[in-house]
């Protein structure tokens, strides 16, 4: 069942789910120009869910992890029921299938990178995967521990055409907030090899400033959607309960102080995407009911796109035991 309400700053709406609640409302800026929508949980992934994105090539499939965080875990495809006039997801359909082993200790990061590559951040143990167009399991595995990230990765994505640095990844970590350009170079495999630099986001201030809240995935929303005056970030905060918004520098970097909460009220914000047919803001979340959440106002492509003629352009689209952390 579906639940879709205009959001207003004064007032929360619960959105309730296997006996939790949370009050999910929209911030001043924003709150005039968008609409946010329960889509529920999917039947057949198992808790708790991960980043999510859409299958390449495939804009009708959702890749979205399940069984986050754990050796358990995988990325499952879905079918997507779009609305017919702007496409905009409405619904799923069909048995969700895992994707091979792809995913293990999935967390907040499902982005496709350059080659088609897709790069997955596995939380805690601080490792990035690589999967091969077509391939049913990790290509490489890398521990990023002797790069000097900070346990753990959390989330990753390429900062896309049209900003400042496109086409550089970027990485950021659980719960500490460490920010992260990531350099890719063929490894003749098909891969990359990594290497990183740590970017403090705020240098006037004492030591390296890093992203607060807990971040999780995040992902880019360009000049000119309401709200938005400048190429701007959108950033899922796990332990703030929030989304938060950030303009971005000549680099895709996060200015720190140009914060503001995009939505509050959240229980376990994880992944973000932009959905490239439809233009709408897409979040999951790790526990809160395990939903996902469509939130539409966003400028629509600047070319319509019939939902199943559309050709996914892969990388720029814009991604218990163990875990704790959370809490």
């Amino acid at each position: 069942m579906q639940y879709s309400v205009r959001l207003f700053a004064a007032a929360a709406v619960s959105l309730v789910s296997a006996g939790a609640a949370s009050a999910l409302t929209l911030g001043t800026d924003f709150a005039p120009h968008y609409t946010a929508t329960d889509l529920g949980s999917i039947a057949g992934v198992p808790a708790n869910y991960g980043g999510l994105t859409l299958k390449a090539g495939s804009p009708d499939t959702l890749l979205i992890g399940g069984a986050a965080n754990g050796s358990a875990g995988r990325l499952y495809e879905v079918g997507l029921v779009r609305d017919p006039v702007d496409g905009s997801i409405t619904g799923f359909t069909g048995t969700p299938t895992a994707m091979g082993g792809v995913g293990e200790f999935n967390d907040g990061g499902v982005v496709y990178g350059p080659g088609g590559v897709l790069f997955t951040a596995r939380w805690n143990i601080n490792e990035l995967g690589q999967t091969l167009p077509g391939g049913a399991d990790e290509y490489r595995i890398d521990s990023l521990a002797a790069f000097g990230v900070p346990t753990s990765i959390s989330a990753l994505n390429f900062v896309p055409t049209g900003f400042g640095g496109a086409g550089q990844g970027k990485i950021v970590t659980y719960s500490g907030g460490a920010w992260f350009d990531m350099m890719l170079t063929p490894d003749g495999g098909g891969g990359f090899d990594l290497a990183f630099t740590v970017i403090d986001l705020d240098p006037v201030a004492p030591g390296i400033q890093n992203l607060p809240g807990g971040p999780e995935g995040f992902t880019y929303v360009a000049a000119g959607n309401p709200g938005f005056a400048v190429n701007s970030m959108l950033v899922a905060e796990y332990s703030a309960g929030k989304i938060a918004a950030y303009e971005v520098d000549a680099n895709g970097n996060p200015i720190l102080s140009t914060r503001r909460d995009f939505i509050t009220g959240l229980s376990g914000a994880e992944g973000a995407y932009i959905d490239p047919v439809s233009g709408d803001f897409l979040f999951s979340t790790f526990g809160g009911g395990n939903r996902v959440i469509r939130v539409d106002g966003f400028n629509a492509p600047a070319v319509p796109l019939p939902a199943g003629a559309w050709l996914l352009l892969s990388g720029l689209g814009a991604v218990a035991a163990l875990r704790r952390r959370r809490g």
